[in-house]
């Protein structure tokens, strides 16, 4: 029996407002740049998969650890975005970087609460399990869902990040609970699905935009769906 449900943060509760494409369209236009947002949005499709390992030359292993290596890390991943178009504009990089990394851009996504509602409702535990800088807790706070998780780690603080299974041991940990009582929920195969089975989790696949179609594990489209599933794990 499933007695708590671990959560990722970054496109599973929360997302860029009012979405990656259209902040990142917008963070252009502000610069004199005309991106329209379903081009940001085709390209986000095309290299998202990848992006972990399009990041590798930039050198930092661990983008949430501090502040530099976070400004290096994405700052890379910007500039890589821009010369889809044959942009090279460390100006406009920057501010991307900037708006991105203002937790007031961040907003749950309009299925996240009620279902976490529903979750505690049905005698669940919460946790939270995320590669993020520790500016997270205070969004979340501000978005007053904090209070609804019984545990969180997050890597920008624990200093240890996704896939490193061991921040998957350590949040079982806190929480008491042995692996096969717990759910990891979250939007990546490689940093989320593998890493959480690996110690023994149950893994559910929140692929809102169905860019993995053929993935061996629960897949759902919805955090609607989330609360029938667990309750047959």
């Amino acid at each position: 029996m499933i007695e708590i449900v671990f959560f990722d943060a970054g496109d599973t509760l929360l997302h860029p407002h009012p979405s990656f494409a259209g902040l990142f369209s917008q963070v252009c236009a502000e610069s004199g740049v005309s991106i329209a947002p379903e081009q940001v949005q085709e390209v986000q499709d095309r290299l998202a998969p990848h992006l972990i390992d399009l990041a590798e030359d930039t050198g930092v292993k661990n983008p949430s650890f501090s502040d530099e290596d976070s400004r290096i890390f994405w700052g890379f991943l910007y500039r890589r975005f821009l010369k889809e178009w044959g942009i090279e504009d460390d100006v406009l990089a920057e501010a991307l970087r900037t708006k991105f990394s203002d937790r007031s851009s961040y907003m749950l996504f309009d299925d996240v609460l009620p279902v976490l509602q529903r979750l505690q409702e049905d005698g669940y535990r919460l946790g939270l399990i995320s590669n993020f800088e520790g500016w997270l807790e205070e969004r979340l706070v501000e978005l007053e869902v904090g209070p609804l998780f019984d545990t969180s780690v997050i890597s920008g603080f624990v200093q240890i990040e996704k896939p490193d299974p061991r921040i998957y041991e350590l949040a079982l940990e806190r929480a008491g609970v042995e692996p096969e009582r717990a759910v990891h929920v979250g939007d990546s195969p490689r940093l989320d699905v593998a890493p959480a089975r690996s110690v023994g989790m149950h893994t559910v696949l929140i692929d809102r935009v169905s860019r993995y179609p053929d993935l061996d594990t629960a897949t759902i489209k919805s955090m609607e769906e989330l609360p029938p599933l667990v309750s047959k794990l």
